[in-house]
C-alpha cells in the first residue's frame, strides 16, 4: 500500500550485530556452512573477493623477495611434538587421520594446522650453506584448526590463508625481515587496498604464537566496537631450527642454527571488511578490491536501453574499471538494485528509456548511485569513463577515513584495570600503561572476557620489547 514502510532486507547493525553479519555474508552470497559443522562453502562472489586480496598480498609478498611453493596438507604426528610449546600450543585444535586405504596407518597424520613443521624438515635438508640463506617461502593453502564456536569466515574448522616461512643467518635479519612482511606486506595492503585502519603492535607473552620469541599483529576495530586480529608475523628464533637440525655452514666455517619468521593472513579478512564497512543495506566493497567496481543497470527491457547498457559497459572497461551489465529485465529492476547494494558494488549506473531522451547529443544520461558516500545524480553518458577513476578513488578515502574516525572515536585512555574493562565491555578500545596492567592484569582482563590485543609505543610504533618504556597495552573484546 502507498506510504509503507519497506521492510529492511537486514536485522539493523545496532539491534543485533552477530545476525546482521550472519544474514549479510547469506544475502549477499558470500558463503554459507558446510556440511561438516565448522566448514564453509565459499560461494563465487566471496571467492571473487578472495581472489582479488590473493592477488595484492600476493604480489607485495613477491615483491619482498618471497617464492611460493606448496607442501602437504598431511603431516606426521611425530612432528608436531619436536617443538614442545608448537605442540602444546595446537593439540586442541588438531585434526588427526588415523585410517587410510582401509586400514590403520602406522603412524597418524596431522592435518595441518600451520606448517612449521613439515616445512621445516625440507629446509634442513635444503639449507647447507650460508649461500642458500635467506630462504624466503610462501605457500596458499588450506589448513584445519578445530573450532568449536564456528561462524563463517571469522571461525571455521578449515579456511584459506597465504603462510610464509623463512630461514636468515642473523637474528638480526630475521627480525628485520618480519618487520618488513609485517609493515609492508600487510599494513600497507590492508589500508590501501582493504581500507581497514589497522594497529601494528606487538603480542604479549600470553597472546604469542605458540613456538615464537615475538609475535607482531595487525588490529582492527569493527563495526560494534570489537577487535579482529588481522594477519600476524612471528619471530621464531632457533627454536624449530633445533628442533629440526636445521643448520648451515657460516662463511668462517661454523656450524650454525639458522633463524627464522613465520607469518600468515586468512580469508577472515573477507569477515573483516564485511564487519568493519557494512552496513544496514549491506555490503560497502572498496572499489581498489571489488571484483565488479561499477555495475550498469537497464532499468527496462528497451532494445534502445540494452544497446546503451552494453556500450557504456564497454566504454567503462575499455578505462579500466571492473564494469558488468546488468540487463536482466525478466527480473524486477527494484529486486536487482536491493541486490547490488548487499554485494557493495561501489557504483551502480542506471539507464532507463528517459535517459536516452535527455541529452541526446551526448549520448543520453545515466543515474550515478555511490554505495559508499550515498545519494544519486544523473551525468551524461559519454561523461562516465572520465569521471569514474576519480570518484572511485573519493570512495576507497572516504572508507579509510570512516574506519579511522570510528576506532579513534571509541577508543579511550585509562589509567586503571576497572577503567580498562568497562571500556571494553561498552563495546569500544582502551589504552593503558603495560607498566599498569602488567601480566597479572591482563590475567583480570581475561576473566572478563576481554584481551590484550597488542602492546604499542605511546608515538604509535611497534615497540622493541615487551617492557619497552611507554609502552601501551590495548585492551578490547575481541572476535
Amino acid at each position: 500500500m502507498p506510504g509503507m514502510a519497506k521492510s529492511p532486507v537486514l536485522t539493523p547493525r545496532s539491534e543485533d550485530f552477530p545476525r546482521w553479519y550472519q544474514e549479510l555474508v547469506g544475502k549477499a552470497e558470500l558463503a554459507e556452512n558446510g556440511p561438516v559443522r565448522g566448514t564453509m562453502v565459499i560461494r563465487p562472489y566471496g571467492y571473487a573477493i578472495w581472489e582479488r586480496m590473493q592477488q595484492g598480498m600476493d604480489a607485495r609478498i613477491k615483491d619482498a623477495g618471497a617464492q611460493n611453493a606448496y607442501f602437504p596438507l598431511l603431516i606426521p604426528q611425530s612432528y608436531m611434538t619436536k617443538e614442545a610449546e608448537h605442540v602444546e600450543g595446537f593439540s586442541p585444535e588438531l585434526a588427526v587421520v588415523t585410517h587410510g586405504g582401509g586400514k590403520e596407518l602406522e603412524e597418524p597424520a596431522v592435518i595441518r594446522p600451520t606448517s612449521e613443521t613439515i616445512i621445516n624438515d625440507h629446509f634442513s635438508r635444503w639449507i647447507q650453506s650460508y649461500r642458500d640463506l635467506p630462504l624466503l617461502i610462501n605457500q596458499w593453502a588450506n589448513v584445519v584448526r578445530w573450532e568449536m564456536r564456528p561462524r563463517l569466515f571469522l571461525r571455521t574448522s578449515e579456511f584459506l590463508w597465504q603462510e610464509g616461512h623463512t630461514a636468515h643467518a642473523t637474528y638480526e635479519e630475521a627480525r628485520d625481515f618480519a618487520a618488513r612482511i609485517h609493515r609492508r606486506v600487510y599494513e600497507d595492503f590492508m589500508t590501501e587496498v582493504l581500507a581497514i585502519d589497522v594497529v601494528p603492535g606487538r603480542k604479549t607473552a600470553r597472546e604469542r604464537f605458540a613456538g615464537a620469541l615475538n609475535t607482531l599483529t595487525l588490529e582492527a576495530m569493527m563495526g560494534d566496537g570489537k577487535a579482529l586480529q588481522m594477519g600476524t608475523s612471528h619471530e621464531l628464533g632457533q627454536n624449530f631450527a633445533r628442533a629440526f637440525g636445521t643448520r648451515y655452514l657460516s662463511r668462517e666455517g661454523g656450524r650454525e642454527y639458522v633463524w627464522q619468521t613465520s607469518w600468515g593472513s586468512t580469508t577472515r579478512m573477507v569477515g573483516a571488511m564485511v564487519m568493519a564497512h557494512g552496513d544496514d543495506d549491506g555490503l560497502r566493497l572498496p572499489p581498489r578490491l571489488a571484483p565488479v567496481q561499477a555495475v550498469v543497470l537497464a532499468v527496462k527491457g528497451d532494445e534502445a536501453v540494452l544497446a546503451k547498457v552494453r556500450e557504456v559497459t564497454d566504454a567503462l572497461r575499455a578505462a579500466g574499471i571492473r564494469a558488468q551489465a546488468d540487463d536482466r529485465t525478466d527480473t524486477p529492476f527494484g529486486r536487482r538494485a536491493v541486490d547490488w547494494e548487499l554485494k557493495g558494488v561501489p557504483v551502480r549506473i542506471e539507464i532507463g528509456p528517459r535517459d536516452l531522451e535527455r541529452e541526446p547529443e551526448h549520448g543520453g544520461t545515466a543515474m550515478l548511485v555511490r554505495r559508499v558516500r550515498g545519494g544519486k545524480e544523473p551525468v551524461r553518458a559519454d561523461a562516465l569513463p572520465g569521471l569514474l577513476p576519480d570518484l572511485l578513488e573519493e570512495e576507497q578515502g572516504l572508507l579509510l577515513r570512516q574506519s579511522r574516525e570510528l576506532r579513534e572515536s571509541r577508543t579511550s585512555d585509562v589509567r586503571t584495570i576497572e577503567e580498562a574493562a568497562e571500556a571494553a565491555t561498552a563495546g569500544g578500545w582502551a589504552r593503558i600503561p603495560w607498566s599498569v596492567l602488567g601480566p597479572e592484569g591482563e590475567e583480570k582482563l581475561a576473566e572478563r572476557s576481554v584481551t590484550v590485543r597488542c602492546l604499542v609505543a605511546e608515538d604509535g610504533t611497534v615497540p622493541e620489547t615487551d617492557d619497552a618504556p611507554g609502552n601501551l597495552a590495548v585492551v578490547a573484546r575481541a572476535y
